[in-house]
């Protein structure tokens, strides 16, 4: 009798061994490298990053070179 992985034997005791996952390919594609959903990603973090050097210059009157400098 066999329930996954789990053998009985003769006697009634249960010996557990491996059970090898299943291999499968995975559907929904490889998210790395140059696709599109990340030069869609990059172009949106470059976005962010300009307005947040905008709103650091508006709010304190210097840019950030001035802000290292300053210290």
């Amino acid at each position: 009798m066999r329930t996954s992985g789990a053998i009985k034997d003769d006697q009634g005791k249960m010996n557990n061994f491996a059970v090898e996952p299943k291999v499968y390919i995975d559907e929904q594609g490889n998210r790395t490298g140059f696709t599109k959903y990340s030069e869609l990603l990059n172009g949106r973090l470059a976005m962010i990053g300009f307005i947040s050097l905008i709103a650091l210059e508006v709010f304190t009157g210097h840019g950030v070179f001035g802000l290292l400098s300053s210290l």
